[in-house]
């Protein structure tokens, strides 16, 4: 009976895990650029010195699904998405190189060209400075120009930098819980100069939220399944002690 309790005990714990998980993920259906969380759970056998008859549910190493997201156009000369594989560099606040697809840049108080988020861009020779009064327009290889915003006439476009473009195996990236992602050796990414931007458009989050509903209702119905299980080997034990208590 004890393997039952326990068996249904551990699925219904992570049960809850994974709920937690399709509700990170569906509250993150309209973030730009997000990766969605994928659990991934196994079994393990108890090993005792009795029969190897027990198996518990354990974590398995939880991974991302890489799939892009829709492309939404937004016009903003700022909003940049990269289009097929690739990530956006960026630092992130503890010093090191952190990967996006989040391309919602902006022009920050000092000059640094920035995500949203306030992360600042990596570009291939280091921090990107817009300098003031600048219009500023991205290739579609990630080079960085403007153009002087008081001038009358068109004039010149003046190359200011070029965002560090990097596409390293999915395999070695690991989500961290700031929501970036970073390479599993901890090093730097080498830049990738065929990974191509679009401008005037953003990615949007490859969460399906009718799909995640879905997911919803499916492991409530699962949990419930595990409560029943456990009412049933509480029953069982209650009809056993009566049993007992005849004898």
């Amino acid at each position: 009976m004890d393997r039952l309790i326990y068996t249904a005990m551990t699925g219904a714990r992570h049960i809850l895990d994974q709920q937690a998980t399709t509700s990170n993920n569906l509250a993150n259906a309209t973030t730009v650029g997000f990766r969605a969380q994928i659990d991934a759970f196994r079994a393990v056998p108890v090993v005792s010195e009795g029969l190897p008859t027990r198996t518990f549910v354990v974590d398995n190493t939880v991974g991302a699904d890489f799939r892009a997201g829709p492309m939404e156009t937004t016009g903003r000369p700022l909003d940049v998405a990269i289009r097929g594989e690739g990530w956006f560099a960026v630092q992130s606040p503890d010093g090191s190189e952190a990967y996006t697809r989040n391309g919602s840049f902006k022009v920050s108080e000092n000059g640094l060209l920035q995500t949203a988020g306030g992360l600042t861009l990596q570009g291939e020779n280091g921090p990107i400075a817009i300098p003031p009064n600048t219009e500023v327009a991205i290739a579609s290889d990630g080079t960085v120009s403007g153009i002087d915003a008081s001038q009358v006439q068109a004039g010149p476009t003046n190359v200011i930098g070029r965002l560090k473009l990097v596409n390293p195996p999915v395999a070695g990236l690991v989500r961290g819980d700031d929501g970036l992602f970073r390479q599993q050796s901890g090093e730097p990414a080498a830049a990738a100069p065929a990974v191509r931007v679009a401008d005037g458009c953003l990615e949007g989050s490859n969460v399906n939220p009718v799909d995640a509903m879905v997911s919803m209702i499916t492991l409530a119905r699962s949990f419930e399944t595990q409560m029943s299980l456990l009412k049933n080997a509480e029953n069982n034990a209650a009809k056993a002690a009566q049993i007992l208590a005849l004898n």
